[in-house]
């Protein structure tokens, strides 16, 4: 019998090791535990999608038969990049969707991204499911009586197509190379070939689905995963470079000179571009990004607002609000204007082919006037799940005579920069960022909280 481990339930995903935490057994009990879900919501016909990972699509099959176990029918959409199985839910009406992925994780890693109706399943639901499946496992519960089915409908051609319509009326003069990184993840089967069909030169890296990621990792936010694509910039002169994630729902970017242009910045681009468009619309960004992007939004004549750090939280806020744009540190970015408000990052590199499109000088003046910080990268800090969470709100009364900002730890404004604590949601850390004027700034607003923090853990 399987056995179970209740730690890979995570906040927004279910995410483990192949043949320790998964197998095709445990994907048809979630299956199982899923299809109860849609019975419960009155949703059916559940689109399946996966990844290049060598289960992936054994973990696909397992996952239909064990919705269909429990009477729902389930179509397989196919390999393809996570919005893939995304847009399936808002162009093809099915009832919900699960993607079969390991996103950035490495070659032994699996897992599940799961929708119902049009909603991304996060923290509660996720433990549900985990309840669900414990109780089929336990009891042995036998399947329905009245099956559901299983049906094909490989959908890439229709995405690529609709993905490339929505953007080529809007491209401006300016012919564009930009070199492209997919890392060996599924995002090369569509990124590369909607760019040429707006009419840019592609020069394409490691864009063969492969799950086995021989080059590099496939997470286009760690330094070390695009030197090659760096070179490939500078060798070329090529207008921009891209990368994608292992599953095609996070966007990384560098500038004609191999400059880093992180996911705050490239979410200060799109907003300049949005806001032109629909003036005085809100735009989110999580707790991490830069104080600069949300000072630009305003000053461009749109709503900044900052929200919690997390891909389902803030496309959930986004659908709430009825902003045009979110977006995180990370690199997930979510388009509502002149999309479908989800995270896809082929999508948002036509998005970034279309704006540098109709400049005429190169990308990095585009953020010419957007003023100098130094900031530190996300620094991790091993910590307790026990006091993970309550050392934010200790540190909240400590920092009692400056601004902060608690709606996800707490982010402290300094005369020049800020702070921010939170707890990771999945993993015993602590994670902490900083922002300031100066190098001295920085050191002095780091070393401070950091002294404060240790102080606080000595307490508890």
């Amino acid at each position: 019998m399987v056995s179970i481990n209740p730690h890979i339930f995570r906040e927004y995903d279910i995410r483990g090791v192949v043949d320790t935490d998964l197998s095709n057994e445990f994907a048809r009990l979630l299956g199982r535990a899923y299809g109860k879900l849609a019975q419960e919501r009155k949703e059916n016909n559940i689109a399946i999608g996966f990844d290049c990972r060598h289960t992936s699509e054994g973990y696909a099959t397992s996952l239909a038969e064990g919705i269909n176990d429990e009477g729902i029918d389930a179509t397989i959409i196919g390999m393809g990049p996570t919005p893939q199985a995304y847009w399936a839910l808002y162009k093809k009406g099915f009832g919900g969707c699960i993607q079969v992925t390991g996103s950035h994780n490495p070659p032994d890693m699996n897992g599940f991204k799961m929708c119902l109706g049009q909603t991304t399943l996060t923290g509660d639901d996720i433990q549900d499911l985990k309840e669900k499946l414990l109780a089929i496992h336990e009891s042995q519960e036998k399947p329905c009586e009245k099956r559901g089915t299983t049906s094909k409908d490989i959908i890439l051609e229709e995405y690529i197509a609709d993905l490339v319509s929505l953007v080529k009326p809007h491209m401006g003069p300016r012919k564009l190379k930009i070199v492209v990184d997919a890392g060996n993840g599924v995002a090369g089967m569509v990124g590369p070939t909607v760019l040429r069909e707006l009419g840019v030169e592609v020069i394409e890296l490691y864009c063969e689905p492969d799950g086995n990621f021989p080059n590099h990792h496939p997470d286009p936010t760690v330094m070390e995963n695009i030197q090659d694509l760096i070179k490939k910039v500078q060798e070329t002169g090529a207008d921009l470079g891209i990368g994608w994630d292992g599953d095609g729902d996070r966007i990384g970017a560098v500038d004609e000179q191999g400059q880093v242009i992180f996911g705050d910045m490239l979410l200060l681009l799109y907003a300049r571009a949005v806001i032109k468009e629909e003036p005085g619309t809100t735009v989110i960004g999580d707790v991490k990004c830069s104080s600069r992007l949300f000072d630009d939004i305003a000053q461009a004549g749109g709503k900044p607002l900052m929200w919690k750090t997390g891909h389902s939280i803030i496309k959930n806020k986004l659908k709430e609000i009825g902003g045009a744009l979110g977006g995180e540190m990370s690199g997930h970015i979510f388009f509502k204007h002149r999309f479908y408000g989800f995270d896809d990052a082929p999508y948002c590199a036509a998005r970034l082919a279309e704006l540098v499109s109709h400049h005429d000088g190169p990308i990095s003046s585009l953020l010419a006037d957007v003023p100098p910080m130094v900031a530190t990268p996300e620094i991790r800090v091993d910590c307790p799940e026990e006091i993970k969470f309550k050392i934010p709100e200790l540190a909240k009364a400590a920092f009692k005579d400056y601004e902060v900002n608690d709606i996800d730890g707490i982010r402290i404004t300094f005369d020049e920069g800020w702070g921010l604590i939170r707890a990771s949601n999945t993993q015993p850390v602590l994670v902490m960022r900083f922002e300031a004027n100066s190098p001295e700034k920085l050191e002095e607003y780091q070393t401070m909280v950091t002294q404060k923090i240790e102080d606080i853990k000595a307490t508890l």
